[in-house]
């Protein structure tokens, strides 16, 4: 699916041009690449890209990567466990797949993000300077890759790769906020909840977008004829870029129909959970489908976004980790099954592909959420709010793997070994993407920004 088409659209050529115009401020895209022209750039980049995947509503760490059997009827995991490739490491049973990759994971059973409140941190926190960690990124990098034309931060949500999904709810925090870096560093958003899609719009029709030779006309008439704020040679290499990011490689890395249809099968989480098979009295009903339906293809779609110069990816759902079984939210048993079945089936998919396309040494993927679970199972079959303990995964990147990082008390309730922090995190995937060496030379940076890349050090145990 691609929405930055619209079929039906029939404005003028001027409104052809009058793509990538943002809600914010009113940015078109062609002024949007100029703020890449005055960053960084290039230089300060390494050639890796990171998938963020936010487990909306905070998982439990037992349920996932930290089981406890030895543990009381109560404490460990309500799903038992199984053997992971890696000796005497188990997994929630709820994990078989990413089980028998263990060797290409290291799981943190010692991060702990601060407190039990449902927000969005890491992803977006007082830590990271209330901006989408991506928006950090591109602030140094740059906004657009110079050599596809890609946007280097996006977020992808259901609405991305669903237009019948549930828009992103904002009651717990916007994933797309850039703080005070502004509004050109947000991430680029498909779907209708992105700051940029009611003008990453195209007018010609969709089956004259495909006539390549009817495009090629129909921009050589525009190139000849428009008068962009009073050019009269036409467009200025900002706008011709502008352009380009929409025609090249934009429109080809968010459609999944140029992805082979195996691939895409591969990846679809949609057969394991259908929606029938979700209970309904469940308030939250519409969350685990779209959770269900479209994780998979989210993950496929990031990959296809780093394969085309994308260096920052946010992955999320609404919320659906909530395991608190009440009148919203499934208990642990149950909501393990909706969550993290499709969790496993999709984050298994991804680890393959990437690694048969040779791209494992340059994509790191990060899954947590904001929070853990309680060592005790409530009396409903729940867990409740936790914020000594989280679960947090890392793969690849370049990084070491086949590892368990730090310790965690017999109840998995706090770390046993030196806490992991979102500071830590946020560490880690800034060494990933940046040479920080290369940064800390610059002097207009921000203040915040620059103590961000001076004083957060990498996870322990996963420095390279």
């Amino acid at each position: 699916m691609l929405s930055f088409f619209d079929p039906g659209s029939r404005g003028s050529r001027r409104d052809f041009l009058r793509i990538g115009g943002l809600s914010l401020g009113g940015l078109t895209l062609s002024d949007y690449l100029r703020t890449m022209s005055s960053a960084a750039g290039k230089s300060v980049m390494t050639d890796k890209s990171v998938v963020f995947l936010f487990m909306h509503g905070g998982p439990s760490q037992i349920e996932t990567f930290d089981p406890k059997m030895t543990a009381p009827t109560g404490i460990h995991s309500i799903n038992g466990e199984v053997q992971t490739a890696l000796p005497g490491v188990t997994f929630g049973a709820t994990f078989p797949k990413l089980a028998r990759l263990a060797d290409k994971l290291s799981v943190v059973r010692s991060f702990v993000t601060g407190d039990g409140n449902h927000d969005i941190k890491p992803i977006v926190s007082a830590d990271s300077l209330k901006a989408n960690l991506g928006s950090l990124f591109t602030r140094v990098a740059g906004t657009v890759n110079p050599q596809t034309g890609m946007p280097m931060n996006a977020a992808l949500f259901p609405q991305s790769v669903d237009g019948n999904a549930q828009p992103m709810q904002a009651g717990f925090g916007r994933f797309t906020d850039s703080g005070a870096l502004g509004s050109a560093y947000a991430p680029f958003t498909p779907g209708s909840d992105g700051p940029f899609q009611q003008s990453l719009k195209l007018t010609l029709p969709r089956e004259r977008l495909d006539d390549r030779r009817q495009l090629r006309l129909e921009l050589d008439r525009i190139r000849r004829t428009v008068d962009v704020r009073g050019q009269a040679d036409g467009l200025d290499k900002f706008q011709e870029q502008a352009l380009d990011t929409i025609l090249r490689g934009v429109a080809d890395a968010f459609d999944l129909s140029k992805e082979d249809p195996k691939v895409v099968a591969r990846y679809d989480t949609a057969p394991l959970i259908r929606p029938d098979d979700v209970d309904k009295k469940l308030n939250n009903y519409k969350f685990y489908v779209d959770h269900t339906q479209t994780l998979g293809k989210l993950m496929l779609l990031s990959r296809r976004l780093c394969e085309a110069g994308c260096r920052f990816v946010t992955v999320t759902t609404n919320f659906v980790w909530d395991n608190h079984a009440d009148v919203n939210n499934a208990g642990v048993e149950e909501g393990m099954k909706y969550c993290g079945v499709p969790f496993d089936h999709a984050i298994s998919a991804f680890l393959e592909d990437v690694e048969a396309r040779g791209l494992s040494e340059k994509i790191l993927l990060v899954c947590c959420g904001e929070m853990g679970r309680t060592p005790r199972i409530n009396n409903r079959g729940g867990r409740d709010h936790w914020g000594n303990l989280a679960p947090l995964l890392l793969s690849g990147g370049g990084l070491p793997m086949g590892r368990i990082i730090g310790q965690s008390s017999r109840d998995a309730a706090e770390p046993l070994s030196e806490k992991v922090t979102i500071k830590n995190l946020i560490g880690t995937v800034m060494h990933t993407l940046l040479d920080l060496g290369e940064v800390r030379l610059q002097r207009s940076l921000p203040f915040d920004l620059a103590r961000v890349f001076s004083d957060y050090e990498p996870i322990p145990g996963l420095r390279v």
